[in-house]
């Protein structure tokens, strides 16, 4: 059972959505994809995958493939517990009983 734990760096809507599609594939995908998943600018994209690679929760590499780069983007262990122990602190706040971690 993954210990409950709100992330600032994960709960960013675009990081959290990010976050959902590699942990739902559980491999990698292709930056274009997650750019056309989310609907934005490669910019914003790339932000969001510096803050995360940053935090150690992504990792990203190029690799030239049929003339072209190609950026992919995979999951790390380390994303995977920050991910599921976020979603578990959303879960507890929204049942009603959120965990607090200090003076209120």
């Amino acid at each position: 059972m993954t210990e409950a734990r709100f992330d600032e760096i994960v709960h960013a809507p675009q990081r959290l959505r990010i976050l959902a599609m590699l942990d739902a594939i559980s491999g990698r995908v292709e930056f274009a994809a997650l750019r056309d998943a989310l609907g934005v600018a490669d910019s914003v994209v790339s932000k969001h995958l510096k803050v995360l690679a940053d935090a150690g929760y992504v990792s990203v590499t190029k690799a030239a493939a049929l003339g072209r780069q190609r950026t992919w983007v995979t999951l790390t262990p380390t994303g995977e517990d920050a991910y599921a122990a976020h979603v578990a602190a959303l879960r507890d706040i929204t049942a009603g009983h959120p965990r607090v971690d200090g003076p209120v």
